[in-house]
């Protein structure tokens, strides 16, 4: 059994091991292959059998050039496999779901505190020397936040929008959530759902943790912002569809919205040309929130046992039954 992965270099940079895939079959590991050159991904796959990729497209194109009877994305989000070409071929193709909730959760959190306390400004400030030549005992250049009392707003209350939701509540803050899956007016625990718009109205702090459909795409847009507080923070650490850019710079340029925190943008990596780059109190991240060593441990230990599972006839995770 044939086994490749296309572009195994962002989930194993050398700290991890591919043994438990090795085991399985005559295992390629390629660190990259071309997304748009079709004819090197259709050499790369080769005759292999099994095809795992991260980020590189298996188009029908590919599918009908090659053998593959299985396809295992190291990742969760599938969209890159033109999912039903390989149904009609009987390929199916699975994905790595919950592998990274505590560590997106997680990073939400960084990138709002950082908001909050310029930790990275002021302790770039001291090292200059700042510090040592205030006349005061202390000073900062930013106004300072405290988030017990405020309110955080989740759109998407899955997995991870529920773990950054018990983040919140152990920062002493107010949850309240919008979820396409949830009625207005119920209750999680803590957390109420509430429509759309008064999730806009209310929150102080608004966290995106919602998949990226035709009815999210762009749902932090000029029509919604003019929805929300004066002030509001934004958070985005799921995909980069979700803001429609322009509007987002427009509403921190004009201080409608306080602050982002952004992990990730509509075209990665970023282009030069993103007007987010020019933004005020914008802060960009290269899309790593799911990255801590533990979180791609787990995803290469799903995918291994994906691949077990199918296997033993048995398969798991399947995205296009």
């Amino acid at each position: 059994m044939k086994i490749v992965v296309l572009d195994g270099y962002t989930l194993n940079p050398g700290d991890l091991s591919w043994e438990g895939l090795e085991t399985l079959g005559e295992c390629k590991i390629y660190d990259r292959t071309s997304q748009t050159d079709d004819a090197e991904i259709i050499s790369r796959i080769g005759d292999a059998e099994i095809v795992f990729t991260n980020k590189t497209p298996l188009t029908k194109k590919i599918l009908d050039a090659c053998n593959v009877k299985y396809i295992g994305v190291l990742a969760t989000g599938y969209n890159v496999v033109d999912t039903q070409a390989a149904k009609e071929k009987n390929i199916p193709v699975t994905n790595i779901p919950t592998y990274g909730t505590q560590s997106v959760a997680q990073f939400a959190f960084a990138l709002l505190l950082e908001i909050c306390h310029h930790v990275a400004h002021h302790s770039k400030a001291v090292h200059e020397g700042r510090w040592e030549k205030c006349a005061d005992f202390c000073f900062w250049d930013y106004p300072l936040i405290e988030l017990a009392g405020k309110t955080m707003g989740i759109i998407g209350y899955g997995r991870i929008g529920q773990t950054t939701g018990k983040l919140a509540q152990a920062f002493g803050m107010k949850i309240i959530a919008f979820d396409s899956m949830r009625e207005v007016g119920t209750n999680l625990g803590d957390c109420s759902f509430v429509s759309l718009d008064d999730l806009f109205k209310n929150s102080d702090v608004i966290a995106l943790h919602c998949p990226l459909f035709p009815s999210t795409q762009g749902i932090i847009c000029k029509e919604n912002i003019s929805k929300m507080k004066d002030g509001v923070i934004i958070l985005n650490n799921s995909r980069g569809g979700l803001i429609v850019e322009e509007d987002l710079r427009e509403a921190l340029d004009s201080g409608k919205v306080l602050a982002a925190g952004l992990d990730v943008v509509s075209t990665e990596p970023i282009k030069g040309d993103n007007p987010l780059l020019g933004a005020k109190n914008c802060f960009i991240t290269p899309h790593i929130s799911w990255a801590p060593k533990e979180s791609r441990a787990r995803l290469m230990n799903i995918a291994v046992e994906n691949l077990k599972a199918w296997l033993a006839g048995k398969p798991v995770n399947v995205v296009n039954k």
